[in-house]
């Protein structure tokens, strides 16, 4: 898995990559380490002084979050219609993929429009009672 990753980002420039406790392994944390300027990868079990110090570091602490933020939003799009794709083909997913986010963005768009809406009426509520 590791080399499968290192070719698809090998064009970005990526800064940091992040990955789910279940896939530490001793290997794939030296193959990719010397890839990437910080690799959030974390241990199981119980770590040393060294790792807990990085495992520990701000930066690292707040790369976890934004990972944490990243696992939100995959959950998010795996409820509107992403958990599975019926569709055969790098093609299909694409599209399935493309509709997942559109999916997304209008609900997203419709909570705000409808935020603005109650704002409105609470602002009209208010000048029929003044007046």
């Amino acid at each position: 898995m590791p080399d499968l990753a290192q070719r698809i980002f090998a064009s970005y420039a990526v800064n940091s990559w992040s990955f789910d406790k279940g896939f530490w392994h001793k290997d794939n944390k030296e193959k990719l380490q010397g890839n990437v300027e910080t690799l959030v990868l974390l241990k199981k079990g119980k770590c040393n002084k060294a790792e807990y110090k990085e495992e520990h570091s701000q930066r690292f602490l707040k790369l976890r979050n934004k990972h944490s933020a990243v696992e939100s939003n995959v959950n998010e799009l795996e409820h509107r219609g992403l958990d599975r794709c019926p569709d055969k083909g790098y093609h299909n997913f694409k599209r399935y993929v493309s509709l997942s986010v559109s999916a997304y963005n209008l609900r997203k768009i419709g909570e705000e429009l409808i935020a603005e809406m109650r704002a409105t009426e609470k602002t009209d509520r208010l000048h029929i009672h003044v007046a």
